[in-house]
């Protein structure tokens, strides 16, 4: 038996706000951009840096601590699975577009440094945040399979 793995690991920054959208089964769907820097030093000795930017998305409970929390430059960990979709243009031509399906989240941001959260909760339980317990997101319960079409973007 062969053996799989489709893993991602990412920290980086927010490009864009969270885009927070509800398909039409009930459930909710965020999509964010992130950026991350790769650093290193050429044969010649100059310092080099190449950023990359990832397509995030994410389901359910998740999805939306998500959008209630992350900004554009917010710092994030999040962990999931590579997935390519494709789709025919309006011109005719296949397009791709390749998403890391996101089931877990870290946000890395201080409170009450530079990247401040703004409506983060405190220590103290308020509202909807009784489930939110240091800034770390379990991945959801098992939600039953996406179709591919039920995506909004």
């Amino acid at each position: 038996m062969a053996m799989s793995l489709n893993r991602v690991q990412l920290i980086g920054n927010l490009t864009r706000d969270p885009e927070m959208k509800q398909i039409p089964g009930g459930q909710v769907v965020t999509s964010f951009g992130i950026a991350t820097n790769f650093t290193w030093t050429s044969k010649a000795g100059e310092k080099q840096s190449k950023t990359e930017f990832h397509n995030i998305v994410v389901w359910g409970k998740l999805a939306e601590i998500c959008g209630q929390y992350l900004r554009k430059g917010s710092k994030c960990y999040v962990e999931g699975r590579l997935q390519t979709r494709d789709w025919e243009g309006e011109d005719g031509v296949k397009r791709y577009r390749t998403e890391v399906i996101a089931d877990n989240m870290i946000m890395l941001d201080r409170k009450g440094g530079e990247g401040d959260m703004g409506g983060m909760p405190s220590d103290s339980k308020s509202g909807s945040s009784d489930d939110f317990s240091s800034d770390v997101a379990a991945p959801p319960a098992s939600e039953g399979e996406v179709k591919i079409d039920d995506l909004p973007f």
